[in-house]
């Protein structure tokens, strides 16, 4: 018997493994008693109400209760070591089986006493032995039950709690997403009122159209309430611009066809201004192929249509100044040869007393040609600069004294220059003109008089602030008059060559050209603000100068020098135009000099070994097809490096002649002989030729 019960308990102890589940499972059953036929007995009477587990004593008894919870517990008082009532004590002291039922097993002391000390000790029943079986499997049938309600109720206990908490999960996570959804709401709401951008549903049939539905800020777009448009449905066409009007209601009419519509176009909000609008729609359908209602955008493309405004213009303008560079160039040629020859007229004819004046009036009108042809040369940003540092409280005072009697006594000029102010980087000569065009220009747009104010302040520029500009430190010189303005249509233009708001005869339409030219080629730029019967603003951005010092260069300009002590040369003359080519080489045969021409810059560069040992000096034009003046210069010196050299130029821009060899005399066409003498001079003495005549040889 002692085999088969080790078994029985075995497998009981092995199953107080596994924790309860929600699954139905027989309840358990702890049965100790010291007498190995009592436990049979009572495991065969209570084997199909329950699993039954057996313990000899009270100490197994408590390691069972360690492993598993018991319905209810057979206890036999009397055992040997630990008893009964010890047992119970100690299953009542621990909070895990302090509730589990117990039934003591007594076969003697069925006195009160006896009694009163069992259920002092815990226990719910006494079952006296030997035990009848029905008895016994009544009693504990009775908590084996309660046991197994008890466990009902807490599954279902656990299962609502595990509904509920489900239950309140899903809410809050309910609650989350519609948060998350009005914050998303919002969001948008407030992204898509601080674009320049309408949403609208309308009504395809709707006429004349009015939208039944937008999202957006509609009053910082237009300047209305959406309820002005519905409470007057004409509104909207109403105030499209004339020149826009339509073209735009024939787009709108033609997307009632079926169709979306796109198209741009001028509205007039509610500040007077117009605005730029790019209106698109799609045409949104039912099932059916009905058409239901537009789902469209109104776009403000004000701001980008002013960028390509500014882009177009800024191209117009450099291509003007392509073609104003080019021009000049030529009649720079033109007028060097004219002016060359009057020059050899001049030395060479006998002229009468009464020819001279038309001689000399042929000259001044050649000079005020070549002075029309430096204007476009600024405007084309193609003159000779010398930037330096530039005080501008000092440069005030020197064209205060230049304008003092050309204003006249009904014109004030103001000073706004304050202390702090930076030094603009420019050349001092032309700001001093620039100043002077644009406050004769103020005095002209006030025939009854008024104030000219000429004022200074500092601007730090970003790179995405400004189109025009490039990051850094400008000084801003503004001119403003009281005048009387210039037409906003006018504002694009005045800046282009010849022309002019002028009467006929009053102007070249030059000035402001140059102007511009001047604050392009300086690194800034110039800007213009005027309105009718208000006045005109011209603002010049100049960069900050950095140093003090002027820009020093390699290349000289001829004016710069002394004349020298006139010799005789041998001057190699390389040019490709044959006006100048020969005027030239007839000018510096009168100066005394003897001259070897050459017709472009590929043949002089082919010249022999003992030739070029014969040249004193080369004078060669600039542009010229394949091969440059600067680069013949380069290759002669190869084999005499230190051959004096002189370029003559149509630009008069040193930027051109980047890269030139060392002495480089610049002469800008056209030049006086005694120009192109000073600058044999100057080129001599920059390698200290002069005073050693080389062999004087006849000319070719």
């Amino acid at each position: 018997m002692y085999p088969e019960m080790r078994s029985t308990s075995s497998h009981a102890a092995h199953g107080d493994h596994h924790a309860p589940t929600d699954t139905p499972e027989r309840a358990r059953i702890l049965v100790v008693d010291d007498d190995e036929r009592n436990l049979l007995a009572i495991q065969t009477v209570l084997d199909d109400i329950g699993d039954v587990v057996l313990a000899r004593t009270g100490e197994d008894a408590l390691r069972h209760l360690l492993l598993g919870e018991f319905a209810v517990i057979l206890l036999d008082v009397y055992m040997p070591g630990m008893d009964g009532y010890e047992t119970a004590r100690i299953i009542r002291g621990r909070e895990q089986t302090r509730r589990i039922p117990i039934i003591f097993l007594s076969a003697i002391n069925k006195e009160h006493e006896h009694l009163m000390r069992g259920y002092s000790m815990g226990a719910v029943d006494y079952v006296f032995k030997p035990v009848e079986p029905i008895v016994l499997r009544s009693k504990a049938a009775v908590f084996v039950d309660l046991f197994q309600m008890t466990r009902e109720v807490q599954r279902k206990a656990r299962q609502e709690q595990q509904l509920l908490d489900a239950n309140l999960r899903a809410n809050a996570e309910l609650l989350f997403a519609e948060q998350e959804l009005r914050r998303s709401e919002r969001r948008q709401a407030a992204i898509i009122e601080s674009l320049p951008i309408i949403l609208y549903l309308e009504d395809p049939h709707s006429s004349p159209r009015v939208p039944k539905f937008i999202t957006g800020n509609f009053r910082l777009l237009t300047g209305f309430d959406f309820k002005e448009i519905l409470a007057t449905p004409t509104l909207w066409r109403d105030r499209l611009h004339p020149d826009d009007r339509e073209r735009a209601i024939a787009v709108f009419e033609s997307g009632g066809e079926g169709r979306g519509y796109s198209v741009e176009y001028r509205w007039l909000c509610a500040d007077g201004t117009y605005k730029h609008f790019l209106d698109q729609a799609v045409l949104l359908r039912d099932d059916a192929g009905g058409a239901t209602e537009y789902a469209g955008t109104l776009l403000d493309v004000t701001e980008r249509k002013e960028l390509e405004s500014q882009l177009l213009h800024v191209r117009k303008m450099d291509a003007i100044g392509q073609l104003s560079g080019g021009i000049a160039h030529d009649f720079n040629n033109l007028l060097a040869a004219v002016l060359s020859g009057l020059e050899l007229l001049q030395r060479r004819a006998r002229l009468a007393p009464e020819h001279r004046p038309i001689l000399d009036m042929t000259r001044h009108a050649a000079q005020q040609g070549s002075e029309v042809v430096s204007r476009l040369l600024a405007f084309a940003r193609k003159q000779n600069l010398e930037p330096t540092c530039i005080d501008l409280h000092a440069l005030s005072s020197a064209v205060n004294q230049l304008l003092a009697h050309t204003l006249g006594g009904m014109v004030v000029l103001e000073w706004e220059l304050p202390d702090d102010l930076w030094r603009p980087y420019a050349d001092e000569a032309q700001l001093e003109l620039t100043l002077m065009n644009l406050a004769i220009n103020a005095r002209d747009a006030m025939p009854a008089g008024g104030t000219i104010r000429i004022s200074g302040h500092n601007v730090t520029v970003k790179g995405e602030d400004d189109t025009d500009l490039a990051a850094g430190q400008y000084v801003v010189v503004s001119v403003a008059d009281t005048g009387n303005g210039i037409p906003a249509e006018l504002l694009d233009r005045v800046a282009e060559p010849f022309f002019t708001t002028k009467a006929v005869g009053k102007g070249t339409g030059l000035g402001l050209s140059m102007v511009y030219g001047f604050a392009q080629q300086s690194g800034g730029t110039l800007r213009i603000q005027s309105e009718l019967g208000s006045g005109t603003c011209m603002t010049i951005w100049l960069p900050r100068a950095r140093a003090k010092s002027a820009l020093a260069g390699r290349v000289v300009p001829a004016e710069s020098v002394e004349e020298a002590a006139p010799r005789a040369r041998h001057i190699l003359l390389v040019d490709d135009h044959e006006g100048v080519r020969t005027a030239t080489a007839a000018l510096l045969s009168d100066l005394g000099h003897h001259v070897t021409t050459a017709i472009d810059g590929a043949q002089a560069v082919e010249l022999q070994q003992q030739d070029l040992a014969r040249i004193d000096l080369i004078v060669s034009d600039y542009a010229m097809p394949l091969v440059s003046g600067v680069e013949v210069i380069r290759r002669l010196r190869v084999d005499n490096p230190r051959l004096p050299a002189i370029i003559i130029t149509g630009y008069a821009a040193t930027d051109v002649l980047h890269g030139a060899p060392e002495g480089v005399i610049i002469v800008t066409k056209p030049f006086t002989p005694a120009r192109l003498q000073e600058a044999i001079g100057a080129a001599e003495r920059w390698f200290g030729n002069a005073g050693h005549p080389k062999q004087v040889l006849g000319a070719s």
